[in-house]
């Protein structure tokens, strides 16, 4: 079953009515951005996220022009970015609203986007959503990450596999 991630405008608080605005990003491969990577990029208005495919695509077709790669290699490249280009798009999508001042509001499970708006509205309305919760997540940083223990060096002999300086092998 897709999953879907609700986004809301920021300006909005949540209000009601912002809801006709709120996009249903669905997770998972999309077959368009994948065959045709710059229009569903374009038709999805991520310029950004267009003009970094678009250095990308020409510095990958230079560089294996340059290295003088047969037309098999050159085509399995590109078909590779296809590939993630399929597989990465709602990502994109989802980046670019973080960059816009939207915020992701919920996460909804749901066959279509049709079932997946009425299970966030239905949650919505009862109060249930993450961002009714106060605890809407904001991908436009990165995650917290806690500071990296300190490791003691252990006292005399390390244990295990490692060679001893000086030692024969």
């Amino acid at each position: 079953m897709p999953v879907y991630t609700v986004h809301g405008p920021v300006t909005a608080g949540g209000a009601a009515e912002a809801t006709d605005r709120f996009v249903f990003v669905r997770d998972g491969f999309h077959v368009w951005a994948a065959v045709a990577a710059p229009l569903w990029l374009a038709f999805h208005r991520l310029w950004l996220a267009l003009v970094g495919y678009l250095v990308l695509v020409v510095a990958v077709a230079a560089g294996l022009w340059a290295l003088r790669l047969g037309s098999d290699v050159r085509f399995t490249v590109m078909l590779l970015i296809a590939l993630l280009m399929g597989f990465e798009a709602s990502s994109l999508r989802r980046w670019t609203l973080s960059r816009g001042k939207w915020r992701e509001l919920d996460v909804v499970a749901a066959r279509n986007s049709d079932e997946a708006e009425r299970r966030f509205f239905d949650r919505w309305a009862e109060g249930r959503t993450a961002s009714a919760d106060g605890a809407s997540i904001d991908r436009g940083s990165p995650p917290p990450v806690r500071p990296a223990a300190r490791v003691q060096p252990p006292h005399g002999e390390i244990m295990g596999l490692f060679p001893q300086p000086g030692a024969p092998r």
